[in-house]
């Protein structure tokens, strides 16, 4: 039974589309289609903790929180601002990332394999020196680990707080496992495996954290001067305060960005929940078109 108003499920398809597009950029549907219509062995099985977490809206806030605690490495965040053009053509970095995410999660373990090594082939050709005078090159593995770690530790952060199934602590620890499978794919050697393993080696890189002038220009545009229509400020805004409130209390100093825990309780956690509830809405019939769990 159709419990919507007249109109609501064109009106739900339409904004749905409008963020996939976003999203996914212009190849999203040929993308989608060729990632779940493509038969083969995959590298996750449907039930994956990997799937559940990476279908979920909560990787809107998750995603932008990987991008702040990322730049808190000096050395990747010149490599990004010198390398990735995410200023100048901001979706067409999300995208990229977006499908890359796709492929490896729900594309056959061929295709998974092929985004790694285009992904690895394009690191060989990051290099460059700070401002400091300093080396820098993507390929680096430990500086792949820390981009690895801190995107897999914020986006499971975001889905036990914004998902709409939580992972318990075996599942947890399974998507701390899956996504070690990727990060082999790119070469970084022994990545954690469990979310103990991921504490230990992210605490191993607080000694080579701190935010840059770059760090700290790239927090404001995110968060300030995000590029997306009028239109969308409010909920982007609910989506940035739940991302800043995911990082650790040192890294949101590091960025001077101001944290009430008050408020983070009162505001920032039932908005961030409301957003992110919406978006699971608008985007429930792209996604099951696709042959994706929803949550």
């Amino acid at each position: 039974m159709n419990l919507l108003p007249p109109g609501a499920s064109t009106v739900r398809d339409r904004i749905g589309a409008a963020i996939f597009a976003r999203v996914a950029g212009p190849d999203g549907p040929r993308n989608r289609a060729a990632i779940h219509g493509t038969p083969g062995p995959r590298w996750f099985g449907p039930d994956r903790p990997v799937r559940r977490v990476h279908g979920d809206a909560s990787m809107f806030i998750g995603g932008l929180s990987a991008l702040l605690l990322q730049s808190l490495h000096p050395l990747a965040m010149a490599a990004v601002a010198a390398h990735s053009g995410f200023r100048g053509a901001p979706w067409g970095r999300l995208q990229r990332t977006s499908t890359f995410l796709a492929v490896t999660t729900y594309g056959t373990a061929d295709s998974a394999r092929a985004a790694c090594e285009r992904v690895s082939a394009v690191h060989e050709t990051v290099r460059g020196t700070t401002a400091d005078g300093l080396p820098y090159a993507a390929s680096d593995p430990h500086l792949l680990c820390w981009v690895h770690v801190a995107e897999v530790d914020t986006f499971l952060r975001a889905h036990q707080r914004y998902g709409a199934h939580p992972l318990d602590d075996e599942g947890c620890d399974g998507y701390v496992a899956d996504m070690a499978r990727i990060a082999r794919e790119l070469g970084i050697p022994a990545p954690p495996t469990n979310r103990a393993e991921l504490a230990e080696r992210l605490a191993a890189y607080r000694g080579e954290l701190r935010a840059t002038a770059e760090a700290r220009s790239t927090a404001r545009y995110l968060l300030l001067n995000p590029p997306v229509p009028l239109v969308a400020r409010l909920p982007y805004g609910a989506l940035a305060a739940g991302a800043v409130s995911l990082l650790p209390d040192w890294a949101s100093r590091e960025l001077r960005l101001p944290r009430l825990p008050v408020a983070e309780d009162l505001c920032v956690r039932p908005l961030g929940t409301a957003v992110t509830a919406g978006l699971r809405w608008v985007l429930s019939p792209t996604r099951a078109a696709a042959g994706e769990t929803t949550s």
